[in-house]
């Protein structure tokens, strides 16, 4: 391929910030039988544009949860999520879909391809629900940077586990969004497969300057990112 290196990162946070993702006390709470669980508890959180973080801590912990919040998947109890300045909270579940098509990335453990579509048609598809010209082109391209221009005829089934995953990664990275979530992203792949997603997932983070916030059990990753946050009982520590 032939992406840039990835740049050396540091623990700290860009000296010169704008925030392009921030959280001021999340709070998620459900029903449950056994009353009220609370999920994510008063979570503050402020990333800068182009920085990766990672959200690291035990099964259970509220990770999954918080990044739904982060993104508009969710709405928490209580707080506020602003994305680029825009109050996700206050809108409706339209707006949020909009916000997120045209500036939100994706990627999940279980890829979440459309098998009835082909690669090709997979990375296309948000660029077409966009209403952007030359999807075709910019879907090939982008499948070319994760070495499956070869392989864009073919739909999920006909694809391995890792070619799933990088068809996945070329559908997040076509937009080029301003944040790109990424869920467990080796989580469903063993580890050498898991260890070339991972190298990917960096190059084109770093090729494309785009905000990662990266929820993984994989140490490995979570060292790359140039923050990491640890989650435990539903807050921050």
């Amino acid at each position: 391929m032939n992406i840039n290196p990835i740049p050396k990162t540091s623990a700290q946070a860009p000296a010169v910030r704008r925030s392009v993702l921030k959280a001021e006390h999340l709070t998620k709470q459900v029903q449950s039988p056994e009353g009220l669980l609370t999920i994510v508890h008063d979570v503050s959180l402020d990333i800068a544009s182009g920085e990766s973080v990672a959200v690291v801590g035990p099964s259970g912990a509220g990770k999954s949860t918080l990044l739904a919040l982060l993104a508009g998947l969710d709405l928490p109890s209580l707080g506020s999520v602003l994305l680029e300045g825009r109050d996700l909270t206050r809108l409706d579940e339209d707006g949020r879909a909009l916000v997120r098509a045209q500036r939100v990335g994706f990627v999940f453990q279980s890829f979440h391809l459309i098998p009835s579509l082909t690669a090709l048609e997979n990375v296309m598809l948000p660029l077409e629900l966009a209403g952007h010209a030359g999807a075709r082109h910019a879907a090939l391209e982008t499948l070319r940077q994760v070495d499956l221009q070869e392989r864009a005829r073919h739909y999920p089934r006909q694809l391995s586990g890792g070619e799933q995953q990088r068809v996945a990664l070329a559908r997040a990275f076509v937009t080029q969004p301003a944040v790109l979530f990424a869920d467990e992203p080796t989580g469903n792949l063993d580890a050498a497969t898991g260890a070339r997603i991972g190298q990917l997932l960096f190059e084109m983070n770093a090729h494309s300057r785009t905000t990662l916030v990266l929820v993984t059990h994989d140490n490995d990753l979570a060292t790359r990112c140039e923050r990491t946050v640890h989650m435990e009982a539903g807050g921050l520590r």
